[in-house]
């Protein structure tokens, strides 16, 4: 009996609370912003910049840089423009303290195809993770110019981005952003911004490309003024109900003529500089191939500074498009930006 008892009592016999089920516990999903970014100082870096001519600084500058663009198809493959480009950028940016995320353009008939079916949406949203993980990004940035209301669109991007916001934020890893318009014009376009999107926790936040408000009729129109960015701010927030901590205010470091074509006269910012351009000002006389003299409207430091001001207050941040454009010197707008808002950069 007393054999028999010791017997029992082995440990290959002691059945554990619940029948023997030995399958470890799987954590819940959790869905959650990543941590706030503070003030965003972003810049787009196109890829077809050479990132050896921009100095490390103006990588410090930023605390996010969107490398520009990958590409997405109608089936919802992605395509990164210049491979080689995409990783120098990708290193320097980390390397200056900058998170790095992919930007992803299209035409317009490939974004409203591959978002109208859940399979096109999954295909794509799998894409971008993939290439997130792989590449060690921090997020993406969607700009899709532009969704709409008379076509549908601007419901299937609101799922598209509701189910991409989704999957980067799961633990709370990866941000997402998009870029929209001036908010100054009412219609297809921006109406297809839906206030679920906006007011939704799958954005962490919106740029805004408070730029390119121009006329090849009307002489004397700034582009992008800070009036303009006063009205975009004050539709995203005021009006549409974007929240204050989702509103990075646009700024171009290029300038545009008035009341003529565009077609060869729009000019970067470094190289109205070069021609005579004053940093302190927002409008000179150029020149340019075919065009021996001609206006062109920018902005100038003391303008970034004042929309680096209106950025921070009224909303969350600053955008630059673009960082090759931008003057590498004590004249740069990221640099005015920056010792505006306090933002370290040596």
């Amino acid at each position: 009996m007393i054999a028999a008892v010791f017997n029992a009592c082995k440990k290959s016999a002691i059945v554990p609370p619940g029948g023997g089920n030995t399958t470890p516990t799987v954590p819940p999903t959790v869905i959650k912003a990543p941590p706030a970014l503070g003030t965003v100082v972003s810049g787009y870096f196109p890829s077809y910049r050479d990132p050896n001519a921009i100095p490390d600084q103006k990588f410090k500058m930023c605390n996010v840089v969107n490398y520009a663009f990958g590409t997405v198809s109608s089936n919802g493959n992605i395509v990164v423009q210049n491979p080689t480009t995409f990783a120098i950028v990708s290193n320097k940016a980390k390397s200056n303290g900058a998170k790095i995320f992919l930007s992803i353009n299209g035409a317009t008939a490939d974004w409203q195809q591959m978002a109208a079916t859940p399979a096109g949406r999954n295909t794509f949203v799998k894409q971008a993770i993939a290439l997130v993980r792989t590449n060690g990004l921090h997020g993406i940035d969607v700009d899709w110019e532009y969704p709409s209301t008379a076509d549908g669109t601007s419901l299937t991007f609101t799922k598209l981005m509701q189910e991409l916001g989704d999957s980067l934020h799961v633990d709370g890893k990866y941000y997402l952003s998009a870029a929209i318009t001036t908010g100054k014009y009412a219609g297809q376009y921006r109406d297809a911004i839906t206030k679920e999107l906006l007011q939704g926790e799958q954005v962490d936040y919106f740029n805004i490309m408070a730029y390119d408000d121009f006329s090849t009729t009307v002489p004397y129109k700034h582009h992008s003024d800070l009036k303009l960015a006063e009205t975009s701010l004050n539709y995203w927030i005021n009006t549409a109900g974007m929240p204050k901590g989702k509103a990075v205010l646009g700024i171009p470091s290029y300038g545009r003529a008035s009341g003529m074509t565009q077609t060869g006269t729009i000019q970067a910012y470094a190289a109205i500089l070069s021609k005579g351009g004053a940093p302190s000002a927002d409008s000179a006389v150029v020149s340019a191939t075919g065009f021996p003299s001609y206006t062109i409207y920018y902005n100038g430091q003391l303008t970034a500074k004042k929309k680096a001001v209106l950025g921070n207050t009224q909303g969350t941040g600053i955008m630059v498009w673009e960082m090759g454009q931008d003057a590498n010197d004590n004249f740069s707008l990221l640099k005015a930006v920056c010792d505006t808002l306090g933002r370290s950069y040596q």
